[in-house]
């Protein structure tokens, strides 16, 4: 909902800022263009959430060379993006991605929606992307939230109200200060300034474009917003994972569809948290590595204790999957913790020869 009394002088201050420091990002247009190609704002959105710029910037071009438009990626095949996005994590977002490319092209010709609403009715697309897209891509104003814009609103107005309650307030004042034209522009501004100047700790006031209007500013503390709620303690979990190797090739499987690292590549493993001593998916005499492979998801932290063995050329596990060469499983576009267990496999095996 539009807010009454709107204050331009911020959006006019920051543009004028944005227009001669705005970051040169390959998915981006110049300023004041207030229009860009809907793929690569949509395609560099979905890569960027929970991400940093210098994590998505060789996925991006890796991915636009591959697939340059929304239809190329609407073809592709699901073990190839998965495996082309393996290591940028949050894997939810490649299934999703490849649903929206599809759905793209089957309802839509081929071209984006240009409003919101109709960017919100595509596959895996929210309300922070739908917005992103429909002010950069299209020029429609729309408000645009994310943790970085979440953060410069929260001192920009001094808001003591935790997270996540603040968010509301937070959106409502954004929208107050959302222009109607260069809303893209206005957008990708917020993004920069926290970014690059109005960061977490120690943010860069003293080059601050809106510093004069900012009432975390001038409470001396600015780091002080936003007020986080205090985190609970993640769970931690443990697991088992098997390297399985015949012949000079490693025995892989792929993980359901739904759930973490839905639909990648991966070594065997058990469920994690499951019983401290699993059964092994052949029979084999196993080697266990000394410390497990630590790793740190979302929710939970995980200790995999990783085996390995070498079986006889009949030997057929369990579960379905394929015969990898292991000279090539770095192309096998394993997730990170499996990657990590292949070279813990590796470096284990060098240091017993």
């Amino acid at each position: 909902m539009r807010v009454e009394g709107r204050d331009t002088k911020i959006a006019s201050d920051l543009l004028v800022y944005y227009d001669v420091h705005a970051r040169r990002l390959p998915w981006r247009a110049l300023p004041g263009a207030n229009a860009a190609d809907p793929y690569c704002v949509w395609l560099s959105e979905v890569m960027l959430q929970q991400t940093t710029v210098a994590a998505v910037g060789p996925y991006y071009a890796k991915f636009t060379a591959r697939w340059p438009t929304v239809a190329d990626l609407a073809a592709a095949d699901d073990v190839d993006l998965m495996a082309a996005w393996a290591g940028l994590g949050y894997y939810a977002r490649a299934r999703n991605l490849l649903a929206c490319a599809r759905a793209v092209v089957r309802d839509h010709d081929g071209r984006f929606p240009d409003t919101e609403d109709g960017l919100r009715a595509l596959p895996g697309v929210g309300a922070y992307t739908a917005a992103a897209v429909a002010a950069i891509a299209f020029g429609r104003r729309a408000v645009v939230v994310d943790a970085n814009v979440e953060r410069v609103v929260a001192r920009l107005f001094a808001i003591d109200t935790p997270l996540p309650a603040a968010r509301p307030r937070i959106r409502a004042e954004a929208d107050r200060i959302t222009p109607d034209a260069r809303a893209g522009d206005f957008a990708q501004a917020m993004m920069d300034l926290g970014a690059t100047i109005c960061t977490p700790r120690n943010p860069a006031c003293g080059i601050c474009p809106l510093r004069q209007d900012c009432a975390g500013f001038a409470t001396a503390d600015p780091a002080a917003f936003p007020v986080k709620a205090v985190k609970k303690a993640r769970p931690h979990r443990l697991g088992h994972g098997w390297w399985i190797e015949r012949e000079g090739q490693v025995w892989l499987v792929r993980r359901p569809g739904k759930g973490l690292l839905g639909g990648m590549r991966a070594l065997p493993s058990s469920d994690w948290g499951a019983a401290p001593d699993p059964t092994p998916p052949v029979s084999a005499a196993w080697i266990t590595i000394d410390q497990p492979v630590a790793h740190v998801f979302t929710h939970f932290s995980l200790a995999l204790s990783v085996h390995h063995a070498h079986v006889g050329r009949d030997a057929m596990p369990m579960d379905e999957g394929e015969w990898w060469p292991v000279d090539r499983i770095d192309e096998a576009g394993l997730p990170t913790l499996f990657a990590r267990a292949a070279d813990a496999v590796r470096k284990d095996r060098d240091a017993r020869n």
